[in-house]
C-alpha cells in the first residue's frame, strides 16, 4: 500500500525518481539500524532518492524507507496514513485501514492496521494495471546501495514458476501470510494466503493455489465485447428499450466442469431518460456464486433512442406514476 501511494504520487508529477527525501531521526530510530527490523540502513540526516527509497521498499522490505518515504511525502507518518487510506478507498479496499507506512503495531491508544485477503488482491490488480512499470520492482533479484549488497526478502520468488511479484510476511498475532502474482501463458493469477503457523506451510499453500488455479479453474468468456447482454427501458424515446452490450470481452475465471453453481444478473438504474447516445455507460453485469458477486463487468448502450413525441412522453410518464417500471 505504502508502494502504491507513492506510485501514484510518481504518476501525478507529485514526486519525481530523483527527487531526495531526507532521513529523520525518527525514520533512523523507528525503522533503521536501530530497530533491529528490515532495512536499508539508510543513515541519519543523509538524502536518499526516491528510486532507491522505492528499491530498498519493494526489495529488502525495508521499514526506514517507508518512513522516508511518508514523511518526504506528507511530513509525518500519520498525513501519509490519511493518503493511504483514501488511495484505498478510492481502489475499492472497503474493509482495510492503515494507520502508518510500515504495518508496525501501534501504542495501545492507537488503531492498529487491517488488510483482508480480498482487498490485498483488490490492491495487487490496482499496481499491476495502474503502474506496471515501477510493478517490476518487485522482483528485482538484488540491489547495492551505499556499498550494502542487498537481496529480495520475498521468499516467493524463485519456488513458483512466472511469480513475479509482491512479498510475504509474518506477525506472532496474524501468522505467515503472502501475496503472489503469477503470469503463465498470458494469463495473470493474483493469489493470497494468510493466517498460516510457518514460513514452509505458506510456501506450501500458495504453491497449492497457485497450481490449482490452472488445475481446477479455466477461463470462460461469457460474452464478447460489443455482444448485447441485455436491454435496459427508456423513457419518453422513441423505442422503448435500449440493447445493453458488453464494453469489453466478459472473461470470468470459474471452476471447471459442466455443473456450474453461477447466476448471472443485470443491474442498471433505470429506466434511463431518451435521448440515449451509444457507448454510455448504463449498469454492469454480475456474476454471482455462492458466496457473492465474483466478478462485476460494465455495461454500455449499445445504440441510440432519440426523444419520442410528447404523446409519448407523456404515456411513458403515465405508466411510471400508476405502474411502475419492470
Amino acid at each position: 500500500m505504502t508502494a502504491a501511494t507513492v506510485f501514484n504520487a510518481l504518476s501525478d508529477g507529485e514526486i519525481n525518481a530523483e527527487t531526495l527525501c531526507s532521513v529523520s531521526e525518527h525514520a533512523w530510530r523507528t525503522g533503521g539500524a536501530p530497530s533491529r527490523s528490515a532495512t536499508m540502513f539508510a543513515a541519519i540526516n543523509s538524502d536518499i532518492s526516491v528510486m532507491d527509497l522505492l528499491r530498498g521498499l519493494l526489495v529488502h522490505n525495508a521499514n526506514d524507507a517507508a518512513i522516508v518515504l511518508a514523511e518526504c511525502l506528507d511530513g509525518s507518518e500519520g498525513v501519509f496514513a490519511e493518503r493511504m487510506n483514501d488511495t484505498a478507498k478510492a481502489i475499492g479496499m472497503m474493509n482495510s485501514r492503515f494507520s502508518n507506512p510500515t504495518g508496525f503495531e501501534n501504542a495501545s491508544d492507537q488503531s492498529d492496521s487491517i488488510v483482508t485477503a480480498a482487498d490485498l488482491a483488490r490492491l495487487a490488480a490496482y499496481i499491476i494495471r495502474e503502474h506496471s512499470g515501477p510493478y517490476a520492482l518487485f522482483s528485482q533479484g538484488d540491489f547495492t546501495w551505499n556499498k550494502i549488497f542487498q537481496r529480495n526478502k520475498n521468499p516467493m520468488l524463485g519456488e513458483i514458476r512466472g511469480l513475479d511479484g509482491f512479498g510475504a510476511g509474518q506477525s506472532p498475532k496474524d501468522g505467515y501470510s503472502a501475496l503472489s502474482s503469477v503470469n503463465r501463458d498470458g494469463r495473470r493469477v493474483i493469489a493470497v494466503v494468510a493466517g498460516l503457523p510457518s514460513a514452509s506451510a505458506r510456501l506450501a499453500s500458495m504453491k497449492s493455489l497457485v497450481e490449482g488455479a490452472w488445475e481446477y479453474f479455466q477461463v470462460k468468456t461469457l460474452y464478447r465485447r460489443g455482444e448485447t447482454v441485455a436491454e435496459a427501458r427508456v423513457h419518453g424515446g422513441l423505442s422503448s428499450a435500449v440493447p445493453l452490450i458488453a464494453s469489453a470481452d466478459v472473461d470470468v475465471l470459474l471452476p471447471r466442469g459442466e455443473t456450474l453453481d453461477y447466476r448471472l444478473r443485470v443491474v442498471y438504474d433505470g429506466p434511463l431518460k431518451a435521448p440515449v447516445k451509444p457507448g454510455m455507460e448504463a449498469g454492469e453485469l454480475r456474476v454471482i456464486g455462492v458466496d457473492g458477486v465474483v466478478h462485476r463487468s460494465r455495461l454500455i448502450t449499445g445504440a441510440a433512442v432519440g426523444s419520442g413525441k410528447m404523446s409519448k412522453r407523456a404515456l411513458d410518464g403515465l405508466q411510471e406514476l400508476l405502474l411502475g417500471w419492470f
